[in-house]
């Protein structure tokens, strides 16, 4: 059919930009979400922009339209340059709204069909966030001045291939600039020194955030430092640590090295809801791995323990702690036993038989003695579908025994097997 007038006007307004951009203070609400669909459609960068600045309505959705666009980083852009003229103002402008700027991208949200005005995007979609609460006689100069939420999925803070908006906030700390505020439910730190972020930790609202991943290649002094960060994260319900160097090699650094690690481990008492814990490659463990399971303030469902350095009274600490009597997955992977008692993995697995599902102990070193003393224990993990121990070092006849022990098991179903050394 023909064109409907709306589509025609929209069309117009694309065109001349000048004249679009123009009319955006006298253009009725109800034709902002047509336009902003158009001009995101054709491209059209500095309509985008000019949109931003006018825009009329508390929330913009931008990630669930980002989403049917690619590539998006132009589209972000132009949004991000929107915001950056408008955090650079004093006064709000007359007709100016915006409250929430939505860049999660899969998130369900009827914003774009929705009745203009009516948007209220679902409860089971939203992140808890909490705006500040202002005295009524300055209200509305607490309002003129308050900046932009932003919600995002996952917040990535990545030296080597930053994305659109991180490198937008490093612009603006640079430039000595305001920063938005920053929700996200996931927060990690990929090869980022903590002291190029600082201020923007400061704009992240915390206790929004549920996982937390730091892989830094940071050293435990840094990771020290993060911890207070860390203690505002009280709703973190999954945490990974990876490549944490130390200096405890050097004799006179073993007091430091206590210190420093208590410091961390102090925060993790505010974790009420931390169930997963992996840490990995991180080189301050051993010996006081009691140290940091002990300032747990709930059960873990997960806990992996991956190339790290372990002495048997770690693992005999691991075996009869409290909190790792229910764990559902347990990795050990890369943590030398060949010349550890089986003991403390036979009493986790007893503990753990009633409800354990993965089993990993990969490269463990672990001989046909070890593994033929917890055979028994592992016959009864009656929900246990996984187990993995590959590795070099045992026999045919001891595979062979832990099919047997094995078969009854109605749940197992993946079995990784170490290559027996009859088969070389």
């Amino acid at each position: 059919g023909p064109p409907r007038l709306l589509d025609l006007a929209n069309q117009s307004l694309l065109r001349n930009k000048t004249l679009g951009i123009a009319s955006l203070e006298s253009l009725p609400a109800e034709l902002f979400l047509p336009l902003f669909l158009e001009a995101v459609a054709g491209r059209h960068s500095e309509t985008l922009k000019a949109m931003v600045r006018a825009w009329p309505f508390s929330h913009l959705a931008l990630g669930a339209l980002m989403k049917a666009q690619q590539p998006q980083q132009d589209i972000l852009k132009a949004a991000l340059d929107g915001l950056d003229d408008l955090l650079a103002q004093n006064i709000r402008p007359r007709r100016w709204k915006l409250q929430v700027l939505d860049l999660r991208l899969n998130v369900n949200t009827n914003f774009w069909d929705s009745s203009v005005g009516s948007f209220e995007e679902p409860e089971s979609a939203q992140l808890k966030t909490k705006r500040p609460k202002v005295d009524n006689s300055t209200k509305e100069k607490k309002q003129l001045l308050a900046p932009v939420q932003v919600l995002l999925e996952d917040f990535c803070l990545q030296k080597a291939t930053p994305d659109e908006f991180f490198t937008f906030l490093m612009k603006r700390v640079k430039q000595g600039k305001g920063l938005p505020q920053l929700c996200c439910r996931k927060l990690e730190f990929l090869d980022m020194p903590l002291g190029h972020i600082q201020k923007i930790l400061r704009m992240v609202q915390l206790d929004c955030i549920h996982e937390v991943e730091v892989n830094g290649h940071w050293d435990l002094l840094t990771l020290a430092s993060f911890a207070p960060h860390l203690s505002q994260m009280v709703n973190v319900s999954r945490l990974r640590v990876s490549h944490i160097m130390t200096i405890s090699f050097i004799p006179w650094a073993t007091e430091e090295v206590e210190k420093l690690l208590s410091q961390f481990s102090a925060q993790l008492l505010s974790l009420h809801q931390l169930q997963k814990l992996h840490l990995d490659s991180v080189f301050f463990l051993e010996g006081r791995l009691d140290q940091v399971l002990r300032c747990l303030k709930s059960p873990l469902v997960t806990l992996s323990l991956t190339n790290c350095l372990l002495l048997e009274s770690d693992l005999t600490y691991l075996a009869s702690c409290l909190n790792t009597s229910h764990l559902r997955y347990l990795n050990l992977s890369e943590v030398n036993m060949m010349a550890l008692s089986p003991e403390f993995l036979q009493v986790v697995l007893e503990r753990a038989s009633a409800t354990l599902h993965r089993l990993a102990l990969d490269g463990c070193g672990i001989r046909d003695s070890q593994l033929m003393s917890i055979l028994p224990a592992l016959a009864h993990c009656s929900q246990l579908p996984s187990c993995s121990f590959r590795g070099k070092l045992v026999s045919v006849v001891a595979v062979e025994s832990l099919l047997r022990h094995t078969v009854l098991l109605s749940r197992f179903r993946l079995k990784l097997f170490p290559v027996p050394q009859e088969c070389y």
